[in-house]
């Protein structure tokens, strides 16, 4: 069975009543301060595989059988 049938497609109405619904429950004042927190994770998160990549990088460059210091 399909799994787009079981849960079906977000549209536009359904993605209003979502926001609504998080208005009411966190209020005005609290959702921008909710955004930046998510928006500094986001940017932690983009570093931190950033910073891993980097590193698998400088491993490979190293010559094999050689011990870095």
């Amino acid at each position: 069975m399909n799994v787009f049938v079981i849960t079906g497609f977000i549209g536009p109405q359904e993605i209003i009543i979502i926001l609504i619904i998080v208005l009411l429950l966190f209020g005005g004042r609290k959702i921008p301060e909710l955004m930046k927190g998510l928006g500094k994770g986001m940017k932690e998160f983009k570093k931190a595989t950033k910073e891993e990549d980097d590193d698998d990088v400088d491993d490979k460059k190293s010559e094999p059988g050689k011990i870095d210091k």
